[in-house]
Order: structure tokens, then sequence, then C-alpha cells
């Protein structure tokens, strides 16, 4: 198991767990993986950043890495 740090934001912030600082996943996991075992639905999730690098869905995770999600965001 390794340790990452979690954050959703805005809409998909309810799922967040609330152990978030010190998410524990499975040695190779991908962020996909985390987004599947969170529920999120895939149409919710728009761009995804890990030490503060835009990364895709299959990167895989390693000890420490602080994950970020983001949703589509709309405005005018």
């Amino acid at each position: 198991m390794i340790k990452i740090e979690l954050k959703l934001f805005a809409t998909i912030a309810r799922y967040l767990p609330d152990s978030s600082e010190s998410f524990l996943v499975e040695d190779g996991a991908t962020i996909r993986q985390i987004v599947d075992t969170l529920g999120i639905p895939k149409s919710e999730v728009k761009l995804t950043f890990v030490n503060g690098i835009q990364k895709p869905l299959d990167h895989v995770l390693n000890d420490g890495d602080r994950l970020g999600i983001f949703p589509p965001v709309g405005g005018g």
C-alpha cells in the first residue's frame, strides 16, 4: 500500500472520503482506479494533476503523491 494526498474540487468534492489527507491505495494504482473506487462518473472528470502537473487517467501513482481531480467548469 502507498499513501497519497487526495483533493477533489467543485462539484465532485462530495465524493471525497474523510481520510483524504492520507488516502491509502494499492501499489501500482492509477488515477483511473481511484476515480472508479470513489464512484466518480468519468463524465465528471476533466483534469487530473499529480504534484501540480497534469497527468492522464492511466498515470501510476507513487507514495506521497498529491492527486487533484477537477470537473468540467462552465462559465460565461
